[in-house]
């Protein structure tokens, strides 16, 4: 366990937690300790699906800008890969990944979030990537991902004016998936992770890896990785298992081994 990220584990499902009082900011300790513990979640086979959460108060009020004020562009291009390696450690976790969104999302933590497959968050929650009001872009993948999530024209709308998003417009621009009272978050999110315990997990994490990787390519790369991952989970006993149960007993029976 780190001094702000942890990582719990019940009944399938592992829970990153962010705990850094008040705001959780995201300093450069918080960063490597989320690389590790998303590194935990991935190789844990104990884990098959993973909860990100900032406490019942908020998610991430962003990185913590008092520790980079002062620093250089020397300074900061040799810290650069790390700030964005978190988070991409979190978005290539082979496993669902959904964030359970309380109270502000914004800057870092708003790029925390874009890096789950699914966000639940409160309908009093607030998201936004203020960072060109300070001067700077976000700089954890948030004028990546964001436009692949939202679409170019409306992430440039949020980057450039840095203003903040109140829940019901991150339900309608797709920021959140899906808006719950502020006290039922987190227990909502661990129910859309618990549905992935007893799945296949090879199946999973090659859907994940084939739309994932099929965002960044053309279509007929996308096909190609898809073919690939198509034809590798052919290579596991969960596809005997599953296919073998739905001719003999219909679908959603099967009882898959991880194997």
């Amino acid at each position: 366990m780190g001094d702000f990220v942890n990582l719990t584990v019940e009944d399938g499902v592992g829970t990153i937690r962010l705990d850094r009082p008040k705001m959780n900011a995201i300093n450069f300790q918080v960063q490597a300790e989320l690389l590790e513990v998303a590194h935990q979640a991935a190789a844990d086979d104990a884990v098959r699906a993973v909860v990100v959460y900032g406490g019942e108060r908020l998610f991430a009020a962003g990185n913590d800008v008092k520790e980079m004020a002062d620093l250089s562009y020397a300074e900061m291009a040799k810290r650069v890969a790390g700030v964005q390696a978190a988070v991409t450690a979190v978005a290539e976790i082979p496993k669902p990944v959904v964030a359970a969104v309380t109270g502000y999302a914004l800057g870092g933590g708003c790029e925390l979030t874009l890096a789950a497959d699914f966000r639940i968050a409160a309908d009093d929650a607030t998201f936004g990537q203020p960072e060109v009001l300070l001067g700077i872009i976000p700089g954890a993948g948030g004028t990546q991902r964001l436009a692949r999530l939202i679409g170019p024209s409306k992430a440039k709308d949020l980057i450039f004016s840095g203003r903040f998003v109140k829940a019901d417009e991150a339900l309608a621009l797709g920021l959140a998936d899906r808006l719950v009272p502020s006290a039922s978050v987190y227990e909502e999110a661990l129910a859309w992770a618990k549905q992935f315990v007893n799945a296949a997990p090879y199946a999973l994490a090659a859907a994940k890896t084939a739309i994932d990787k099929g965002l960044g390519v053309d279509l007929a790369t996308g096909l190609a990785i898809e073919q690939q991952q198509f034809a590798g989970v052919f290579a596991t006993q969960d596809s005997k298992t599953g296919m073998h149960s739905f001719v003999e007993n219909g679908p959603g029976k099967a009882n898959f081994e991880g194997k």
